[in-house]
């Protein structure tokens, strides 16, 4: 076969047998990993449940287990949650997950996670309070503070991001300003899953694509800033150690392996941010990928080989996991706009009923408009004091209207930042989805004429945990690379092309749709 292969081949006998050797390799390894089964676990500490997948080293997903925790909301715009809560979560999560399979072919673990999030550590790493979650929005004031105080320009140039409600800086300054003893204990500074990752190995640790998030990093450098740190009253002692989302943290202590029904030999990769876990798992990795996700909240994610800044800071400038960096645009309520919609306001639980009386020819005609702002807004408008309106009904309005709108208010609010990253001059031409949202062939088919492009969907999607998983097998061995994983791994199943009238309507309506928050914007912050 060898010979064969060599046969009238322009390339040089030795570059060939590269070639060859390699390709053999790879399907040995993949039929030993399938004989003795060895298993990574991919961890998604999401906002309101831990989703856990058992995948086998070819990518091939063999259990996945969900545990949900409360969500806290003390005031209007506040959002909290209790780090102990995710531990135990996990914990029995990873239990149920690992029955039944051999406790010696787990290999490895690592995380996605809900980003932004402020856990505080005393000098005994115990939880000082609830954790302060993405979508908290009491931060105003410190935001302000930073934005206008010690200036955009200058947060830019130390963290190559400016000041959101969301961050995890502002909180620190918030607990600074409004809860002093709670400061004053503060020894360790972490992110959700950091958390988990430390009752694991007993390392505080985290990596660069969350801690990207904070608004302490200096994202170009990859390190932490110096000027962030002494503004915020903090140390680099409290601060967690930083890692690559693919390098191993440690293994399993005895302790966390007894609990888990594990060994202390499985190795626990850094993990990353919730979205860069995503787009790792959806293969958005190397130059020029787009990823959306459709989740509790939603972003449209860019790949990049180079560092790069939006001039106006409406797109966040973050690490990506792969080793490289990302742009990422991030509004607040996505897939949890037609869950409230659904749930709370018409108390139906048959989403696949109502989208299914939304045909083609009403794509693109709808006179109601909805605005996603249940929690505020991120990009492009870094407005918490936003809210969600309907806009255009009338007598003859339906609820399959309002229905439709609220789908397409989250592709319209997603074009904002599209339209963003268009004006930087990055052609993007397909994206690849991912999320609740993108079950929804509809959803999936409004977002391809909304943004004018081919949306690919994935033969095997499970967000950030499939990622995690991917991270967890880089730091195993199993894969040179993210991009090797993610090559091997992520498989498209199917293309949804635009279609011109559809897409034309589409633009006339954005192009009404972008009018109505800057003209209520004035409402809103009356309100």
């Amino acid at each position: 076969e060898m010979q064969r292969s060599l046969v009238g081949s322009e390339m040089c006998i030795r570059d060939r047998l590269i070639l060859w050797e390699q390709r053999h390799l790879r399907l040995l390894r993949y039929l030993y990993y399938k004989e003795v089964g060895m298993y990574y676990i991919g961890v998604d500490l999401g906002t309101s449940s831990v989703k856990l997948i058992l995948m086998e080293a070819s990518g091939n997903i063999v259990n996945t287990v969900s545990k949900s925790y409360p969500i806290d909301f003390p005031k209007p715009g506040w959002s909290e949650q209790n780090p102990y809560d995710w531990y135990d979560k996990t914990c029995e999560g990873i239990r149920e997950l690992v029955a039944g399979y051999n406790k010696d072919d787990i290999a490895g673990i690592s995380f996605g996670g809900q980003m932004h999030g402020l856990v505080i550590l005393d000098e005994d790493d115990n939880v000082i309070r609830p954790a302060i979650l993405w979508n908290d929005g009491r931060t105003t004031k410190e935001c302000d503070y930073l934005n206008n105080v010690i200036g955009k320009d200058k947060l830019t140039e130390y963290t190559a991001n400016i000041a959101f409600a969301g961050f995890t800086a502002p909180k620190l300054l918030w607990v600074k300003e409004n809860e002093p003893q709670n400061f004053k204990k503060i020894a360790k500074i972490m992110l959700p899953k950091d958390y988990i990752a430390y009752r694991f190995t007993g390392v505080h640790c985290t990596d660069v694509s969350d801690a990207s998030g904070m608004l302490l990093l200096d994202v170009k450098n990859r390190d932490w800033s110096d000027e962030m740190i002494r503004i915020c009253g903090i140390t680099r002692e409290q601060l967690p150690k930083l890692y690559e989302s693919y390098e191993k943290v440690g293994c399993l202590t005895k302790e966390a392996a007894d609990t888990l029904g594990l060994t202390d030999k499985v190795i626990v990769a850094a993990g990353a941010g919730d979205n860069a876990a995503a787009a790792v798992g959806t293969g958005t990795v190397g130059d020029g990928m787009c990823n959306i996700s459709l989740g509790t909240s939603g972003t449209i994610f860019i790949s990049n080989k180079e560092f790069g800044v939006d001039n106006n800071n409406a797109l966040h400038s973050f690490d990506h996991a792969d080793g490289y960096y990302h742009l990422m645009g991030c509004m607040l309520s996505a897939a949890s706009c037609n869950g409230w919609w659904m749930d709370t306001i018409l108390k139906d639980k048959d989403y696949k009923s109502a989208q299914e009386c939304i045909t083609d020819d009403m794509l693109g005609n709808n006179h109601v408009y909805f605005l996603p702002y249940l929690m505020g807004e991120r990009s492009p408008h870094n407005n918490p004091l936003a809210r969600a309106t309907f806009t255009g009904m009338t007598m003859d309005s339906t609820r399959t209207d309002m229905t439709q709108a609220v789908l397409e208010g989250v592709a319209f609010a997603i074009r904002d930042s599209f339209e963003v990253a268009k004006g930087l001059g990055i052609n993007i031409t397909e994206t690849r989805m991912c999320g609740g949202g993108a079950k929804s062939e509809l959803w999936c088919r409004i977002m391809a004429n909304v943004l004018g492009i081919k949306v690919e969907l994935l033969k095997s999607e499970e967000g950030p945990s499939m990622g995690a998983a991917m991270l967890a097998m880089v730091a195993a061995g199993e894969y040179g690379s993210v991009k090797e994983a993610a090559d091997n791994i992520v498989k498209i199943c199917k293309t949804i092309e635009p279609q011109k009238a559809i897409a034309d309507r589409y633009n006339s309506r954005y192009n009404t749709f972008k009018q109505i928050y800057p003209a209520l914007k004035p409402v809103f912050d009356e309100m």
